[in-house]
């Protein structure tokens, strides 16, 4: 027959209450926590049962390491957001006097590419601003060629073929010269072989 567990005391020896006040000596007295009995496994209560929720309304699944998504806005919700979006860039748009049109500055995919593009030269040293030294960005290149990567994935089938051929090309010169900035750093600098006093 299995020995009856004893009762266990808990003492809170805290000299403070949660609010900061001095606690009473009544408040320090022992107390003693009642022995926890385990159901039997026969006895235990089933889970409740799963609740069925329209589609629209569950949220999609969390990506690992990120918190979960909310439940996307209604169309009403996206349609007024949109709307305002639109009304507040109005105040934004150029003159006329200044020869460009609103639509000169329209974000389009071709636009969104190039950005993409420069910004990963930029992170592999191979395009700088005019009077500052080229600056390597490993971690950083390799974020933006990926993200053009997720880019080409996602839009599979959806794409003009100047779109097509503009991401191929943009992912191939990209990813070369990824490869030949890894392939130096791990090169490391190379030694001049006719250093003064170097024995032959």
């Amino acid at each position: 027959m299995p020995e009856k567990k004893q009762d266990f005391i808990v003492t809170d020896k805290r000299k403070f209450t949660i609010d900061g006040e001095a606690r009473s000596a009544a408040e320090n007295e022992e107390t003693v926590e009642p022995p926890r009995t385990a159901a039997p496994p026969s006895q235990a209560a089933p889970p409740p049962p799963a609740q069925s929720t329209p589609l629209r309304e569950q949220a999609p699944p969390p990506v690992s390491g990120m918190p979960p998504v909310p439940p996307p806005p209604s169309a009403d919700e996206q349609r007024a957001q949109h709307d305002a979006y639109k009304e507040s860039g109005k105040q934004f748009e150029p003159s006329p006097l200044s020869g460009r049109t609103p639509r000169d500055y329209e974000m389009t995919f071709e636009r969104l590419v190039a950005s993409l593009y420069m910004t990963a030269m930029m992170q592999l040293g191979v395009m700088h601003e005019e009077g500052q030294q080229p600056m390597a960005d490993v971690i950083g290149a390799k974020q933006t060629i990926d993200t053009i990567g997720v880019l080409q994935e996602k839009t599979k089938g959806n794409l003009t073929d100047a779109e097509q051929n503009l991401l191929q090309n943009c992912l191939y010169e990209l990813r070369m010269a990824f490869v030949e900035l890894t392939n130096a750093i791990a090169r490391g600098p190379q030694e001049n072989p006719a250093t003064p006093g170097a024995k032959r």
